[in-house]
């Protein structure tokens, strides 16, 4: 097929990318309090048939977010399938006053469209049904088979991911996984990501009595908060290595290779340290062990604690219980229920067996080989519209890939639209216009170069 007849198109049709991608950040999609999913469910669905691509919206029972799901067959090749994951779900907004136009606004000012959802993960995801719409209305068809899996629940643990991958395994087959997202650094170059970290989040707590009290009973009552807090000592220490028996026994290693791409990516350890207003990284870690940290370092963070009183002014209170919210990220071949057993082991074996451990997610890791033709593809796909890129072992974050690996049995790589600093998660979040033009006819020229690979199924 004629790519630099598709790639015009997508110069000439912005404005209804962003016109869409305005609709989709209008359209509130909060996974955590179940804000908006079923609309933007329907939205998704809608906006995929309009780009010529046929959609449906499949269900596991009531209750549960609904999955958007796309195709197209190829007439000239159906014997090639890419799928594009993504999700329609985005974080709480709060704190509003920090936003400084509303969260779900899509406006566009200069170069950037803001709103919760811009870049993860309605950004990236137009950029995918773009590049598709962009070869049906050019060409009539497609390089290969195309699919969406497109979810609702990523950005709350992606719970029923793996039971959808399971009940649709037929459905969802092909030949290749493109991830939900990828970034674009400071240089314009796209980190192009072979993995994902797994996450275990749980919650831990602990009461002492059955209400709170007045702070001079605490020579007598016991204070929950002091006791969570000598418990979660015990987890780690100083240099952020975690201290819970045999926690690292299962660790799959780095390769030559792993370790030769880590030394080879660049990493601005000033500019990072800047954007973060932050003087030193844990244990004074230099940049190579920062990289190599962010791809295979396993981790125990506070996310949140709670307990007694944290308004304004001052309550001489005694707390009744206390809790915490602790994530800890996990590498290859680290098992989240093994983990979770070792938490609950050494929290015994230290005397704190009383605390309650509520797991709220539990997510495996999992790792594409540089190897993989796939690779080389995406590599030099970014190259071609990019001038440059960036190849990453592993992402620092997490998400269900390890569910698409293990029930698809197929190479899953993440590259995409958000720039590295675009505020994900936090607010004011925007997607860079000229981002998301370069990224669209990126995914152009890979279906073109991946329907000519060997890879296969």
């Amino acid at each position: 097929m004629n790519v630099k007849k598709t790639l015009d198109f997508v110069d000439k049709h912005m404005s209804d990318l962003l016109k869409d991608l305005q609709m989709l950040i209008r359209q509130p999609s909060i996974s955590a309090k179940n804000e908006g999913i079923e609309e933007c469910a329907v939205l998704v669905s809608r906006i995929l048939k309009k780009s010529g691509i046929k959609s449906e919206v499949l269900r596991l029972r009531k209750g549960v977010a609904p999955l958007v799901y796309g195709e197209v067959k190829s007439k000239q090749n159906p014997n090639k399938t890419l799928l594009f994951y993504n999700h329609y779900d985005v974080q709480p907004v709060e704190p509003f006053d920090l936003w400084d136009n509303k969260p779900f606004s899509g406006k566009i000012i200069g170069n950037k469209i803001y709103g919760r959802g811009a870049s993860d993960d309605k950004g990236e995801l137009i950029t995918r049904i773009k590049a598709v719409e962009s070869f049906l209305k050019t060409h009539g068809d497609v390089p290969c088979n195309i699919k969406f899996v497109i979810e609702g629940e990523e950005e709350n643990g992606s719970e029923h991911i793996d039971q959808y991958l399971k009940k649709y395994k037929k459905k969802f087959s092909c030949d290749g996984v493109i991830w939900e997202f990828g970034y674009v650094d400071t240089k314009n170059r796209p980190v192009i990501s072979l993995g994902m970290k797994g996450l275990l989040y749980v919650e831990l707590e602990t009461k002492e009595s059955r209400m709170d009290a007045h702070s001079s009973l605490a020579v007598i009552i016991k204070n929950p908060a002091w006791r969570l807090i000598n418990a979660l000592e015990t987890l780690r220490d100083k240099s952020g290595k975690i201290l819970i028996k045999n926690w690292y026994d299962d660790v799959l290693p780095l390769s030559k290779n792993d370790l030769k791409i880590i030394k080879s990516e660049p990493f601005d350890t000033n500019e990072f340290k800047k954007e973060y207003g932050i003087k030193n990284f844990v244990d004074n870690k230099n940049g190579f062990e920062a990289k190599k940290a962010l791809v295979s370092g396993a981790t125990c963070n506070i996310a949140g604690i709670v307990s007694g009183y944290t308004g304004e002014g001052s309550k001489t209170v005694l707390p009744s219980s206390a809790k915490v919210k602790i994530d800890f990220r996990l590498v290859p071949k680290m098992d989240p229920k093994k983990q979770v057993n070792r938490l609950k082991k050494h929290l015994k074996a230290n005397g704190y067996g009383d605390i309650t451990i509520n797991v709220l997610n539990a997510e495996a890791a999992a790792r594409t080989n540089s190897n993989e033709e796939i690779v080389k593809i995406t590599c030099d796909s970014a190259k071609k519209i990019f001038g440059d890129y960036i190849l990453n072992v592993s992402s620092a974050g997490t998400g269900p890939m390890h569910s698409f690996v293990n029930n698809l049995h197929v190479p899953c790589i993440s590259i995409g639209t958000s720039y590295v600093f675009c505020r994900m998660h936090s607010p004011n979040e925007f997607a860079k216009i000229d981002l998301l033009s370069k990224t669209t006819k990126c995914f152009c020229v890979l279906l073109e170069e991946f329907s000519r690979s060997n890879s296969k199924n």
